[in-house]
């Protein structure tokens, strides 16, 4: 009887993990893989414009040191709210789904049943029904708090194509500026185009590389907090990322614009390449190897006078 219950409490955090990681897209161990964080500044949470290369809504950030209606700062720390960080979040509602699903895993581990006198089946579908309304719940109360705390309404227009070029491999980036709000519009000319195109390339061979140097000089603080918790994740796992043959296949401007003595810029990227997950210590790949194709919104930002540093990745 233990034993059948051992098994029924597997299947419930199977379906828990299920519920909560089900729109978090492929977990691809390349730098950003799978990723949608970092900062916008005044836009962080507000979706970029749509474009010809993702002409659908973007994922929208889900981890930055951002607060609701204020500018980007690389040494802010998180703000709690709803939602924190880890498996359930650290706020109200993390407190909330893990009492929950806590309580009802101990109580059929421990013959009590989900809600003290329930056991089996009965158990099962409890555990299911109150997972299911955390999650309900979660997303209504999370989409509220968005509304309420995003200092611009999300904008998802569709981006006009200008038919413009500024790639220096055979124009893969298309012209124009964006029409969102916040901020005063950024034109953004070939040079800055070559820097993205730079960028994407510079940064996913420094984080093959493992090369935190490297990356300091490519991205913001905040941006390098994350790669080197990736960076960690992979040396605790004995692994290697490595990310080969990247080029850029199509590109083009989101939305550009100024703000105190920043500028930004998201791009929409469609790029080539091989990721792979590699053996630190037999070098025998476990994971990927073979050319893909990839999807993603970069932010890049720049001091006034200053260099452009990749700022947040969204995926498409």
């Amino acid at each position: 009887m233990f034993r059948h219950r051992w098994a029924i409490a597997l299947a419930a955090i199977a379906t828990a993990l299920i519920l909560v990681a089900g729109d978090a897209g492929d977990a691809n161990a390349r730098a950003g893989g799978g990723f949608s964080g970092g900062s916008r500044g005044t836009r962080t949470f507000s979706a970029p414009a749509a474009t010809p290369t993702a002409p659908k809504t973007a994922a929208p950030i889900q981890r930055t040191m951002t607060q609701p209606g204020a500018a980007s700062t690389a040494g802010a720390a998180t703000r709690p709210g709803l939602l924190g960080g880890g498996l359930f979040g650290g706020g109200l509602l993390g407190g909330l789904a893990a009492g929950f699903i806590g309580a009802g895993l101990f109580g059929m581990l421990f013959g009590h049943g989900m809600f003290g006198g329930m056991g089996g089946f009965a158990s099962i579908l409890g555990l299911l029904l109150q997972v299911g309304l955390v999650v309900i719940v979660a997303r209504l109360l999370f989409a509220w708090w968005q509304r309420r705390s995003s200092p611009q309404t999300a904008y998802a227009a569709a981006h006009p194509a200008t038919g413009q070029s500024f790639s220096g491999l055979g124009g893969m980036f298309g012209g124009g500026a964006s029409t969102a709000p916040a901020g005063d519009v950024l034109t953004i000319d070939k040079a800055d185009y070559d820097a993205f195109e730079r960028l994407l390339e510079d940064v996913q061979a420094a984080y093959t590389a493992e090369d935190l140097n490297a990356l300091r000089r490519e991205v913001t603080p905040e941006m390098l907090s994350y790669f080197s918790e990736q960076l960690s994740e992979n040396a605790s796992r004995g692994v290697i990322n490595r990310v080969t043959d990247v080029k850029l296949l199509q590109g083009d401007l989101s939305e550009a614009w100024s703000e105190g003595n920043a500028d930004y810029a998201t791009v929409a990227m469609r790029f080539a390449l091989t990721d792979s997950t590699v053996d630190r210590a037999s070098g025998r790949t476990v994971e990927g190897g073979s050319p893909g194709e990839v999807t993603e919104l970069w932010t890049f930002m720049r001091s006034r006078g200053g260099s452009w540093l990749l700022s947040a990745i969204q995926q498409a």
